[in-house]
Order: C-alpha cells, then sequence, then structure tokens
C-alpha cells in the first residue's frame, strides 16, 4: 500500500491470497474492491475465501458473471467487494453497466496481462491516482520484455518477489523434494525416432535451402520463423510455408512418440489423413511416411507408463495430481491407473462433454478423498485450491517456466510433498527441462534486480545494481 501499484510474484502456495485478503480489508475503507481471475471456478474459489476469512457476507460480497442479467449484474457493482473473471468486466465498462472506478483491482494469474487479454483493458480504464492495482502471479515469465510488458499493462512500478529459500518465508514453508526419474525409449521406438529423424532432416535442408534454417530443437524460435516466411516479400514464401507445414507436423509427431507414446501419434496420423492441405498431401506421400504408419501399428505403451505406475504404488494411499499434457493421453492414463486398480480420475477443460459442474465436482471429490490420483492438463495448473496434495508427477517436462512453477506449486502447500518428473533421456522431455530452468533461473535474477533497483531508489543509494 505504501509503494503503490505492485506485482506480487510468489510460488504457489505461499499466500498470494493471504495478501489480497489483507488488502481488500483495507481498502474496503475507500473504496470498491475488484477481484479479477481468469476463470470462473477460481473467481467462485476467491468468493468463498472472502466471505469465510474476511467474515463478510453476500451483502459485502457478489461473485458477478456473464450469465446474471445485465440489470442485475449493474445493480451488484455497488457492492464492496466484487469478484469476477476479466471478460465480464470489460464488456461491461465498454457498454457503460460498470464504471471503472475502484480502490483497489486484483488482478489474479497477473502473467496473462499481454497482448489483448481482457486486463490490459480494465487497467487502461480503471487506472487513477485513487485506485492500487495489484498483480499476483507465481511467475511472470522469464524474458525482461515479457516482464515489462505486464508490468506496463497493468501501470505497476514495483516488484515484491518471494521463494522457499528467503529467510523471512523459509521458516513458514513445507519442503518438497524433487526426483528426476530417467526413462529410456524400448528399441521400437528408438526405431520411430530416427525415421522421423530422417524425414525431419530431409524438410528442414530444403526449407534452408530456400533461405530459412529452421531451429529445430528451440519450439518457441521455430514458431516464430513462420512469421519470418510470411513477412517475406518473394515468391518464395508459399513454397516455403508448405515446406514449413510439413516440418511443424513431423516436429509434433516426434514430441508425441517421444514424450506420449504411440497412440497419440497413432491418432495424430489418422487426423492428418484426414486433411486436404498442400503440406498434408505431400506428407503422406512420403514413403516414409508409410512406413512410420506401419511401425505405429504396433501395440506398445511409452516406457513411462509402467515407472508411472510404479511411482503411483509407491506413493499408496497419499493424495497425487498427475499432470499430462495431451487430451489422449490423459484418458489413457485414467484408463490405464483404473485397470491396475488404483482410484484415478481425469480433469480437462471443458469440451466434449465436460462441463464446469463436472469439473467442480471432480475437484470436491479429490478434496473429499473419494479418489487418490488427479490425471490432469494444464487447467489443473492455474490456481486451483487443492490443499492437501502430497505429491505431483509431471508425465513430461514443459518448456515454459510458467508452466513448470505452477505444476510443481500443487504439491507441499499444507505439509511435506514429493515432485516426481519423468524424463526419457535423449528426447525433447531432456530439452525442455533444461529450457524452463534456465527460463526461471533468469526470471528470479531480472525480478530480484527490479526489486533491488527500487529498494536502492527509496533508501537513497546512488549504486544500483541492476541483475539483467
Amino acid at each position: 500500500m505504501k509503494n503503490g501499484n505492485t506485482l506480487v510474484v510468489l510460488p504457489t502456495g505461499l499466500g498470494k491470497t493471504l495478501i489480497a485478503l489483507m488488502l481488500i480489508k483495507e481498502r474496503m475503507k475507500k473504496g470498491r474492491c475488484l477481484i479479477l481471475t481468469p476463470t470462473k471456478p477460481l473467481a467462485k474459489q476467491h468468493y468463498d475465501s472472502v466471505i469465510d476469512t474476511l467474515e463478510l457476507t453476500d451483502k459485502n460480497v457478489v461473485l458477478v458473471t456473464g450469465e446474471i442479467t445485465p440489470k442485475k449484474r449493474k445493480e451488484m457493482y455497488n457492492t464492496d467487494v466484487i469478484i469476477s473473471t476479466p471478460q465480464t468486466i470489460r464488456n461491461d465498462i465498454d457498454k457503460g453497466i460498470v464504471e471503472p472506478s475502484f480502490s483497489l483491482i486484483i488482478f489474479d494469474e497477473a502473467h496473462r496481462a499481454v497482448g489483448d487479454y481482457a486486463y490490459t483493458t480494465i487497467a487502461e480504464k480503471a487506472h487513477n491516482k485513487d485506485a492500487l492495482f495489484v498483480g499476483l502471479t507465481a511467475s511472470p515469465g522469464g524474458k525482461k520484455t515479457r516482464i515489462e510488458e505486464v508490468m506496463g499493462a497493468l501501470k505497476i512500478e514495483n516488484v515484491e518477489i518471494r521463494g522457499h529459500e528467503d529467510p523471512d518465508v523459509s521458516p513458514y514453508v513445507q519442503k518438497s523434494s524433487l526426483t528426476w526419474v530417467p526413462v529410456m525409449l524400448s528399441d521400437h521406438f528408438k526405431h520411430i525416432k530416427n525415421e522421423l529423424e530422417l524425414l525431419t532432416a530431409k524438410y528442414a535442408k530444403r526449407l534452408a535451402g530456400m533461405g530459412f534454417v529452421p531451429p529445430l530443437k528451440h519450439k518457441g524460435r521455430f514458431m516464430a520463423l513462420r512469421e519470418r516466411i510470411l513477412n517475406t516479400n518473394h515468391n518464395i514464401k508459399f513454397p516455403a510455408m508448405i515446406q514449413y507445414s510439413v516440418l511443424l507436423h513431423l516436429l509434433h509427431m516426434s514430441e508425441l512418440l517421444e514424450t506420449q507414446g504411440i497412440y497419440p501419434l497413432r491418432e495424430y496420423v489418422s487426423k492428418l489423413e484426414a486433411k486436404t492441405s498442400k503440406s498434408a498431401k505431400l506428407l503422406l506421400r512420403e514413403p516414409a511416411f508409410a512406413k512410420i504408419k506401419q511401425l505405429c501399428e504396433k501395440d506398445e505403451d511409452h516406457p513411462k507408463m509402467p515407472i508411472l505406475l510404479k511411482q503411483v504404488e509407491r506413493l499408496h494411499g497419499k493424495k497425487m495430481i498427475v499432470f499430462v499434457q495431451y487430451r489422449s493421453q490423459i484418458a489413457r492414463i485414467e484408463n490405464f491407473l483404473q485397470e491396475h486398480g488404483i482410484k484415478a480420475r481425469k480433469f480437462v477443460g471443458k469440451k466434449d462433454g465436460i462441463t464446469r459442474k463436472i469439473q467442480e465436482e471432480t475437484i470436491a471429490d479429490f478434496r473429499e478423498g473419494k479418489f487418490d490420483v488427479l490425471v490432469a492438463s494444464s487447467i489443473g495448473e492455474e490456481g486451483l485450491d487443492i490443499p492437501k496434495v502430497d505429491a505431483v508427477v509431471f508425465y513430461e517436462p514443459v518448456p515454459s517456466e510458467i508452466r513448470s512453477i505452477q505444476r510443481r506449486g500443487r504439491a507441499a502447500r499444507l505439509k511435506e510433498g514429493e515432485v516426481i518428473v519423468l524424463m526419457t533421456r535423449g528426447t525433447r522431455d531432456e530439452y525442455y527441462h533444461y529450457a524452463s530452468a534456465n527460463k526461471e533461473k533468469k526470471m528470479k535474477r531480472i525480478l530480484t534486480g527490479m526489486q533491488n533497483k527500487k529498494i536502492s531508489k527509496l533508501t537513497g543509494q546512488t549504486k544500483i545494481e541492476d541483475f539483467n
């Protein structure tokens, strides 16, 4: 409150919500407080926290959603504490249903405040000398430009960052162990991997010959190459885009094989065969592609599966979350664990008949101990309060430091916990692990530098150590 608009960077479970509640308690005296959070389940969670912890009633606190009529929403906006998703608030500001004047705005999961995300519009419209903006996140990103974009969008100049090891935090937090479990590909998987690499090399050489050398081992840079090709003012643009698209298919196939298994790869091959794009047709004509398809017909689970089962059985009776990148593999793991007598249930986004009600029931049942293993997509990484988790299993490392931090933060919230990461040797799993670890270290250096810079200014020191 003394320093003004602030970005609070804390690992999951270290009290971001409590900071928000303490701020609300004080700022309510000055005017309306607004909590913004990306999803409806998170908004409901914050609503319950505000009422329970601050001992307020529904006369002081409202949960606003787009499902409520505009007339009713307009009345609700006169309440002391408003909790909502940003899309609803942005739309209502644009339509004049709510006046953008608040004494406090909490931007939960503040790392989302980039591009045209609704947080950026709300901050622009609600920014004034009487409004305090506070962004809460476990990680705003590993690049200085990304962090500066988030801070700029939310009109923030101050940073407060703490980790488990900081002296004012460490006495009060639970410890978690981190174990890397190496996995070796079978000979059959290696055979398919080799065929994919040969075909990838062929198309990489073609694209390089057109003046676009593809960075095959760096997912982010490879995705950025698309823009470079599209921005080329030359006839080579369209042939290059076809080669690039073929490479994109092949790299995705390699990732599925290396990190997930044959079954998701087989599913992707079937989808490719149904496509009518030039890149798909070109790839389907390749004799090597026909060979890869034939090799995928052999039923064989990824070597991670028995290792995952062993880890889950070792932790028998404990509550755990298994994070998995791909939806098809989530369903497979759920069935696999159930077949081996383990109470497991999937937790995925709203698609294929999954409703918000089903999501809420799944989390409620997990919290109450009706099953032991939650097999979750990225939806389980962000914010949801599942306090008594003993262990978190990464079915694969993820290249994003934001997602990696959020996954790890699901464990060791109220008691000691374990983090287990399955990593296939000599594959993308290893690249992604080192990529996210390096980004995380860089993020901490940048944010600590920003924090120290501010402290130096406040204490009148002229020498500023800037950790860029």
